[in-house]
């Protein structure tokens, strides 16, 4: 996961503001144009396309311009990347916490059967 870390650092980065996060979760529901993305929000287009450059640079959505109509489009595989890292430390802290509860009701952090500790 060490590999990714520019690539997560990148991702976290741009999920830091709300504007961005509400796209990616209208996103979610399916691929939207840039005007329809920005109307629900009282920003000026071109400051909304910071944000869509933003994100589309660290890959999370892609864009298409066919016309005069850009369409957007949430990119799965990065969500999946974010969503690996998220889960291992999930995993990392409830093992910490396992440890700490078998401490506190058992005065050892050790498992009882070494194979409980995966």
């Amino acid at each position: 996961m060490v590999k990714y870390s520019d690539e997560l650092d990148a991702m976290f980065s741009a999920l830091a503001d709300p504007t961005r996060r509400s796209v990616i979760a209208r996103l979610g529901a399916g691929p939207a144009s840039v005007g329809e993305l920005a109307r629900p929000l009282s920003i000026s287009l071109p400051s909304f396309m910071k944000h869509v450059r933003s994100l589309e640079s660290c890959g999370l959505i892609r864009t298409e311009k066919s016309g005069r109509v850009r369409t957007c489009v949430l990119n799965h595989d990065r969500l999946g990347l974010l969503s690996s890292w998220l889960e291992e430390q999930r995993r990392i802290w409830e093992d910490s916490t396992d440890r700490l509860e078998r401490f506190v009701t058992t005065g050892s952090a050790q498992p009882a059967h070494p194979k409980e500790e995966s």
